[in-house]
């Protein structure tokens, strides 16, 4: 550990997660997508912009025989996430690789996972309020890559028929609808998460597909609190907390 790092566990999934006091720390959002996505046995899985690693790192817990690739940009969260793979001994099954999801293309061949996950900066560039946490701009707002490119990225290293699914904000669903039309993708599943039952959705998952097609799927809405605005059973659950 370094000066300023607290370990945060995740006593559900058996992990030990190094992050910055005062800097960028995971929310509950990648625990919610790691649920949605849920690979296939023995599949080949990329995060996208992987911060911490918290992603494949749950995922690699869950799903005894798939194996990750996590992708960072920033030098100082892949740093985090290298550490965290050693830290919780999945070095033989996680794979940090710091590079910007433009540059992947000349990393991968074509199709080579079997789904490609991401919970990617939904703020464009200069819109929003600015964060004094380290690293939290960079995590929430498209820097060098934009939607565009975090879709064909996925769309280039995915398998036919393979599977991408993203968690984002809601407010720019139209556009990542029609941008995934664009190139092709399918979408397959949403779902809506809402912080409370009578609160407006504050983040969507969705579920693309290359080179299928089907009717989309919306599931029943997520909804994170209930009353009182304890943890629903759902949300307990994947947080590994116990309901009274």
């Amino acid at each position: 550990m370094k000066s300023g790092e607290t370990v945060d566990e995740l006593k559900k999934y058996g992990l030990r997660i190094i992050q910055e006091r005062h800097g960028y720390r995971f929310s509950l959002d990648p625990l919610l997508l790691c649920a949605f996505a849920a690979p296939a046995v023995g599949a080949r899985v990329a995060d996208l912009g992987t911060g911490s690693a918290i992603i494949p790192l749950v995922l690699a817990r869950q799903h005894g025989q798939a194996t990750f690739v996590g992708v960072e940009f920033q030098d100082a969260m892949a740093d985090l996430a290298e550490r965290n793979v050693l830290l919780n001994d999945l070095g033989d099954r996680i794979d940090i690789l710091r590079e910007d999801v433009l540059g992947l293309r000349k990393c991968f061949p074509v199709s080579s996972f079997d789904l490609v996950l991401s919970n990617p900066p939904y703020r464009k560039r200069g819109t929003g309020k600015v964060s004094p946490k380290i690293g939290r701009d960079d995590a929430r707002h498209e820097s060098t890559a934009t939607l565009t490119d975090f879709l064909a990225t996925a769309k280039y290293l995915v398998k036919p028929a393979g599977r991408i699914c993203f968690i984002y904000h809601p407010a720019r669903l139209p556009e990542l609808f029609a941008e995934a039309h664009r190139q092709k993708l399918a979408p397959m599943r949403l779902r809506l998460v809402h912080g409370t039952a009578e609160a407006e959705a504050r983040m969507v998952m969705v579920e693309f597909a290359k080179g299928r097609r089907a009717d989309l799927a919306v599931l029943p809405p997520l909804v994170v609190r209930g009353a009182g605005l304890d943890y629903t059973p759902e949300v307990a659950e994947i947080l590994g907390i116990e309901m009274p």
